[in-house]
């Protein structure tokens, strides 16, 4: 058995200045810590079961559910990384 866990943050995997193709800082949220909201389908139902990695794209917003216009541009990582691209393509 190991010990292994989801780091707390970006930093802790060396991650924390990775940029999206806009300049901006990904967007990393693990489930365990109990914070922050889950990224959601246009179903409402989560993403992903462990954490969420996204952009916030072009536009540089982002809200939980996909249906939002704004989150539209974002670029995520859904179903446990089978699917990473552009939320209006998911």
């Amino acid at each position: 058995m190991t010990n292994e866990r989801l780091p707390n943050d970006l930093a802790e995997i060396a991650r924390a200045t990775l940029l999206d193709p806009w300049g901006t800082p990904y967007q990393y949220l693990n489930f365990a810590l109990g914070t922050g909201q889950p990224r959601k389908d246009h179903a409402l139902h989560p993403l992903n079961t462990e954490f969420d990695l996204y952009s916030k794209g072009k536009d540089g917003e982002s809200q939980a559910p996909l249906s939002a216009n704004v989150s539209r541009d974002d670029i995520i990582r859904a179903n446990d990384g089978q699917y990473i691209g552009l939320a209006s393509n998911y």
